[in-house]
């Protein structure tokens, strides 16, 4: 979940949900990039993906200007926030069928962790979605999302300007461990209501002689999150490299 989040500075165009540095896209460009109706699919979906997204933050902002409140602003752009972090789906069959040099394992586990966040336990858990944990992770998604489908397009195009590449490159920063908290907090808010109803748990005696324990796997999910500090700083070293890159070339040209 986080990681889709975080890792938005490591996939290819058109790529992962959270995801290429410009130096892999670069490269990938050089070796064989995808062909002209794959490019022309790509733009298509990273512009759509990139208005969907800005059609979530406009909701947000008017919501919160006609509440006066940032309390419960989930509601306000629940189904397009499930529609197009759902539709991140596709990245998988991008990967999958070639057109993005992207790996399908890192971006199956990418895209499928955020659409686990928003259906498995936000959709689920009814009593969490008024939580600002919530609002915490969705704010730091759109804003991740708009500056990355941006980046995807423009570097499709061959014109990446480089405000949107340094902000790709540097407000992770501060949008990963908001998101990282905002997830893990609303993680941690389901878990009483989880083992209050026994969702989504299978106890025995059965037909099938199999248990399975939502609950446990939750806290699983969230131990889970305790190598993201490494990737946090690795993906700093990668933006010295990146920018100080890009800062070398314009001084040669």
């Amino acid at each position: 979940m986080a990681v889709a989040a975080a890792t938005a500075a490591s996939r290819g165009n058109g790529g992962g949900g959270g995801r290429a540095g410009a130096g892999e896209a670069s490269g990938a460009r050089k070796k064989k990039g995808p062909g002209p109706l794959a490019t022309a699919y790509l733009v298509i979906y990273n512009v759509v993906m990139t208005a969907g997204w800005l059609v979530i933050a406009v909701g947000l902002v008017r919501a919160y200007l006609a509440k006066g409140s940032y309390h419960s602003l989930y509601y306000s752009i629940e189904k397009p926030l499930k529609f197009f972090q759902t539709g991140a789906l596709l990245e998988i069959l991008h990967c999958a069928i070639g057109i993005v040099p992207s790996s399908v394992v890192l971006t199956s586990f990418q895209v499928m962790s955020r659409v686990f966040l928003i259906w498995a336990v936000t959709h689920s858990v009814k009593e969490v979605q008024s939580e600002d944990s919530v609002l915490l992770f969705v704010i730091a998604w759109t804003i991740t999302e708009i500056i990355r489908y941006s980046f995807y397009t423009f570097s499709l195009l061959n014109h990446l300007p480089y405000l949107i590449k340094w902000a790709r490159y540097t407000l992770f920063i501060v949008l990963y461990p908001m998101g990282v908290s905002g997830e893990l907090l609303t993680i941690y808010a389901a878990l009483p209501f989880v083992r209050q109803a026994g969702l989504y748990s299978i106890s025995l005696p059965n037909k099938y002689n199999f248990s399975f324990d939502y609950y446990a796997f939750l806290i699983l999910i969230m131990i889970s999150y305790i190598p993201l500090p490494q990737l946090y700083f690795h993906m700093i070293h990668q933006r010295r490299k990146v920018l100080s890159h890009t800062e070398e070339h314009k001084k040669f040209e």
